[in-house]
């Protein structure tokens, strides 16, 4: 092969990978479209949290200890309830029972007589709730009235075992379960969403660009009903009529819209020590070297021991021996513009720790040479 074919082959090998490279910035999204309901909240159309305190009953043993006063005291309330009258200073000691706090959620729309799940957790010290029943507890809102009642048979995930030599094992939490369908809905929540002449949007995650691509896409859809003010609310003139509302709301949602590009984060998890680094994260050229300074001090002690003709005490001397390291700091350059896997390589092959990650980028945030958001939560 003589020097031309060489160069010519060279070229076709050079000519290729390019080729690709631009097919694929051609096909590849600019903007990644996602459907309505996935990026706003309805007003007026929200979870709400209730929670009540309540007994388990029924426990094989497994419920609280004499040591809980309060579960007592709520026994002896109950009890009394029912028309039995226990001896003041009495205290109803009984480990089949359990106190317990009762979550739920009602979901927006829900009438009368419609059922939701709850979840019941243990507020003592009881070993285990399961095979446990609640009896009838009240569930509250915020505003403290009364918007449903919980009962019903407990289902645990867990489980404990404990032997007579102290050995124990569990598996998953034994004193926290779930009752299906557990509580009845006795009262409904008001809501202004048939009555307002406006529907208002709220994004689950503000944006400018992505609340004008709302607006865009609803006036092109159903005309100029749809305005904004911020970033963070989108209004719709929508139907009064109730049942054209709801359709029309149907119809809403399902629309597809592009988001606005966001600025790429990292998020650092300092309690877990996790790092999350997001795909569209660059940094600036910069010269990073990370090492580590570690002292060790070690402790002992030395006996001097005089001779049998010396009359002299045994004396105990401390010895101390300091010890610095400090480690093999590396330096290492990121090229401008380097994207996400480039920043995971040369990490990588250092062999750094979470913590050094964290370090690392807190300094090239410090430094200006990210190109996005640092988040530490």
């Amino acid at each position: 092969m003589n020097f031309r074919t060489r160069l010519t082959s060279l070229h076709r090998m050079l000519a290729l990978p390019l080729a690709f490279c631009v097919a694929l910035g051609a096909v590849a999204p600019v903007h990644a479209a996602q459907v309505l309901r996935n990026l706003v909240a309805v007003e007026g159309m929200r979870d709400n949290p209730l929670v009540g305190y309540g007994l388990v009953v029924g426990l094989n043993g497994s419920g609280d200890s004499t040591q809980v006063k309060f579960a007592s005291q709520s026994v002896i309330n109950m009890l009394k309830q029912f028309g039995v009258k226990v001896p003041d200073g009495t205290d109803a000691k009984s480990k089949n029972v359990a106190t317990v706090m009762v979550s739920a959620v009602f979901p927006p729309g829900y009438r009368k007589g419609q059922n939701i799940d709850v979840v019941v957790s243990s507020m003592g010290d009881a070993k285990s709730l399961r095979g446990g029943a609640l009896l009838l507890t009240p569930l509250r809102a915020a505003d403290n009235e009364v918007y449903a009642l919980a009962q019903g048979n407990v289902v645990v995930g867990g489980f404990s075992a404990a032997g007579k030599s102290g050995s124990s094992v569990t598996v998953n939490t034994p004193t926290s379960g779930r009752i299906p369908s557990g509580a009845a809905i006795e009262r409904e929540i008001a809501s202004d969403f048939a009555t307002k002449p406006t529907v208002r949007l709220s994004l689950r995650h503000p944006h400018f660009q992505t609340a004008i691509n709302i607006v865009d896409t609803i006036n092109k859809r159903f005309g100029d009903i749809a305005t904004t003010t911020d970033a963070t609310s989108i209004d719709v003139v929508a139907p009064a009529n109730p049942t054209q509302r709801v359709a029309f709301m149907a119809k809403l949602e399902s629309l597809s819209i592009d988001v606005g590009d966001d600025s790429p984060k990292v998020v650092f998890n300092s309690r877990t020590g996790t790092v999350v680094i997001a795909d569209g994260l660059r940094v600036r050229a910069a010269a990073v070297t990370h090492g580590s300074l570690k002292v060790v001090i070690s402790e002992s002690t030395k006996v001097s021991q005089p001779n049998a003709l010396a009359q002299g005490n045994t004396v105990a001397t401390p010895q101390s021996q300091v010890s610095v390291d400090q480690g093999s700091g590396q330096m290492f350059k990121w090229p401008a513009g380097a994207k996400l896997q480039a920043i995971i390589d040369v990490i990588n092959s250092l062999g750094a720790s979470p913590d050094d990650i964290m370090a690392i980028l807190q300094a090239l945030d410090q430094a200006g040479a990210i190109e996005g958001e640092l988040v530490v939560i």
